[in-house]
């Protein structure tokens, strides 16, 4: 018998109460430059609209933000997607936020942080291409915390 990873029972941390709120594709790069010469990153980040729905949402119950596309994460201000998510998710209007990285959502620990607690409250889940982390959990949110340490 194998070993079963983690990333593998991710959809088990997804609820029926997490599908009947949206999945919000968080898109972004930090320059204008990264945007025309990395567009397989870009590409990547259009396709987890395609994730999400494998997750079980439906199409029209995923939001794309790609406001961000050239601005930095270093920090919240003058970042309108961000905004709208925060604003979203503090509406609980959200189940599952999905981005390739964690890094995309926040380089700024208290932005990070900000987002974590907020998911948390809200029992919003956050996802990237490594799997699906509740915020309530103590050892996703560990593992949340050293991502955003990581990318700070």
């Amino acid at each position: 018998m194998s070993a079963v990873m983690p990333w593998e029972h991710s959809g088990s941390k997804i609820s029926a109460r997490h599908r009947e709120r949206l999945a919000v594709v968080y898109v972004r790069q930090s320059t204008r430059q990264q945007v025309i010469g990395h567009q397989e990153s870009t590409r990547l980040q259009y396709a987890l609209v395609d994730r999400a729905v494998g997750l079980g949402w439906e199409a029209g119950r995923v939001l794309l933000i790609d406001d961000d596309l050239g601005k930095s994460a270093s920090s919240a201000v003058d970042r309108s997607g961000f905004q709208r998510l925060v604003t979203e998710i503090s509406l609980g209007h959200v189940g599952l936020v999905l981005g390739t990285e964690m890094s995309r959502l926040a380089r700024s620990g208290k932005d990070w942080y900000q987002l974590i607690e907020l998911c948390a409250l809200g029992g919003s889940l956050l996802a990237d291409t490594d799997g699906v982390y509740d915020p309530r959990s103590y050892n996703d949110r560990l593992l949340l915390g050293l991502k955003g340490t990581m990318s700070a």
